[in-house]
C-alpha cells in the first residue's frame, strides 16, 4: 500500500494574520481552499481530516482545532477529523495519522493542516509561551528565552565533545536566508541584512544566548501549509477521471524520547550521535524507503528552528562524521547547487516557523521539488527528497522520503 501526496497549498508566511484582524478561521479556511484547488478535489472526496497545531490555546484561546475545517467551509461538515499536538513536530503527526488511516484502509483521502499563530502576543510573551513544549516546571526555570537556552546547551554539548565553532552556525543562518530569497511565500525574502549580519558583531547580529545570535534564530511566525494524501485505491478509482501529478511517501521514521534535554545528553554521553534517537529516525525513513545512506536522496528539508538544529541534523542524517557538520558547510555540500542540497527553499530560518505548521510545510516542499513545481528554489534533477522535523529538545522526531511517482 502506498500513501500519494496529490498537492497543497502554504500560506504566506510573511503575513501577520492578528495585525490583520483575522484568526484561525480565515488561516485554516485559506490555505484548505487553496489545497484542494492545488489537488483538484472535491471537498466531497476528503475521508478524513488531520490537524497539526501545538499552541492554539495559548496564543489564541481556541481550541478543538479539528473542528475548524468544518466551521468555515460547511461542506466538510460530518468528515471526521482531529487535532494533533507535538510541539514543532505536529504537523508530522498529523501526517503519520493520516497514513495510518490510508494505510489500513479506512480512509481514501486524507486532508492534512499545520497552522499556527504566533503574533497575538508581544514576542517575550510568545517565548514564554513555547516553553510549554519543554519539561515545564523543571528546565531553564530562570529565562523566558527557553529555546534558545536549551539550543545553546546543545551547542555547548557540541563543543565539549567535538569542538565548535560559531562561525558555522552563523554560515548557516546565512545560506537559509539567502536561499529564503527565491522563495514567494518565505518570511524574511524581503528582509534587510549586511554582511556583518552573519558574524559576531554584536549590533548586527545580537547576542541571545550561549553561542547563538540573532540570525541563529528562526522566528515567530504565522502561517499554515496542506497536502492532499490519497491511497492506491483512490488513484485506480479516478485514473481516467482526472490528470494527476503526485508523489509518494516511500519511507518515514517517528521517535520519542524523553522530555528533559539533560536526561538525553546523560543517556548518549557514550554514544557517538548525541540524539541516537534522532539518527534512528533518518535510519528508519531511509530503510522503509528501501535506501542505505542520505546520499541516495537529491535534497534535504530540516529543522533549523535554530542554527544549532540543521547543524546536528547534518552528522544526524549521516552526510558527515558525528561532529564533523563543519564539513559540509565549508565545502558547499548542502548549498543548493552542492551534492546534497540542504533547506533549499529556506528553512526554518528562512521561510519562518508557525510550530504546528512546519512538518506539513516540509512534506508540501518535499512535493514540490520532487514534482517540479518549486519555483526559483528547484533543485534541478530532484526526484527524492528526505525530511527531518523534530519537536522541543528533538523529543519528538519525524521524518519522511518522498518521491516522484514511478522513480
Amino acid at each position: 500500500m502506498s500513501v500519494h501526496i496529490l498537492g497543497g497549498s502554504q500560506t504566506d508566511f510573511a503575513v501577520n494574520w492578528h495585525r490583520a484582524g483575522l484568526g484561525f478561521d480565515a488561516l485554516i479556511q485559506s490555505v484548505t481552499e487553496q489545497t484542494l484547488a492545488a489537488a483538484g478535489i472535491d471537498p466531497a472526496d476528503i475521508g478524513v481530516i488531520h490537524v497539526g497545531n501545538a499552541f492554539g490555546q495559548l496564543f489564541t484561546g481556541q481550541g478543538h482545532l479539528g473542528g475548524m475545517p468544518a466551521t468555515v467551509l460547511p461542506e466538510l461538515c460530518g468528515i471526521p477529523a482531529g487535532r494533533h499536538e507535538a510541539a514543532c513536530a505536529s504537523g508530522s503527526m498529523a501526517i503519520l495519522a493520516a497514513m495510518a488511516d490510508l494505510e489500513s484502509g479506512r480512509y481514501d483521502c486524507a486532508l492534512v493542516i499545520g497552522a499556527e499563530l504566533e503574533k497575538t502576543v508581544p514576542g517575550n510573551q510568545a517565548a514564554a509561551y513555547m516553553g510549554a513544549a519543554a519539561w515545564a516546571g523543571h528546565e531553564a526555570q530562570d529565562t523566558d528565552l527557553v529555546w534558545p537556552t536549551m539550543f545553546a546547551a546543545i551547542a555547548d554539548e557540541y563543543d565539549r565533545r567535538y569542538g565548535l565553532d560559531p562561525a558555522h552556525l552563523h554560515a548557516i543562518s546565512e545560506l537559509n536566508i539567502t536561499n529564503a530569497r527565491l522563495n514567494p511565500l518565505a518570511q524574511t525574502r524581503e528582509w534587510s541584512y549586511t554582511p556583518a549580519s552573519f558574524t559576531a558583531d554584536d549590533t548586527a547580529n545580537p547576542h541571545v544566548a550561549g553561542p547563538l545570535r540573532r540570525q541563529d534564530c528562526s522566528q515567530m511566525t504565522d502561517g499554515a501549509a496542506a497536502v492532499v494524501m490519497v491511497s492506491d485505491r483512490f488513484l485506480e478509482q479516478h485514473r481516467d477521471s482526472r490528470a494527476i501529478r503526485h508523489a509518494v511517501i516511500t519511507g518515514w521514521g517517528h521517535r520519542t524520547a524523553g522530555l528533559p534535554l539533560a536526561q538525553k545528553l546523560v543517556a548518549s554521553a557514550a554514544e557517538p550521535y548525541v540524539f541516537p534517537h534522532v539518527r534512528w529516525t533518518m535510519q528508519d525513513a531511509l530503510k522503509r524507503a528501501g535506501l542505505t545512506d542520505i546520499t541516495e536522496v537529491d535534497a534535504v528539508e530540516v529543522h533549523d528552528c535554530f542554527s544549532m538544529s540543521e547543524y546536528m541534523a547534518i552528522d544526524h542524517l549521516g552526510i558527515t562524521a558525528p561532529g564533523e557538520s563543519w564539513k559540509a558547510i565549508e565545502s558547499g555540500e548542502i548549498s543548493r547547487s552542492g551534492s546534497l542540497p540542504v533547506n533549499p527553499g529556506g528553512g526554518l530560518i528562512g521561510i519562518g516557523h508557525p510550530v504546528g505548521a512546519t512538518g506539513t510545510r516540509m512534506l508540501l516542499d518535499a512535493y514540490k521539488q520532487v514534482t517540479d513545481q518549486a519555483g526559483a528554489y528547484q533543485v534541478e534533477g530532484a526526484r527524492r527528497i528526505a525530511t527531518l522535523n523534530i519537536g522541543g529538545s528533538t523529543t519528538t522526531s519525524a521524518g519522511f522520503v518522498v518521491e516522484a511517482w514511478g522513480v
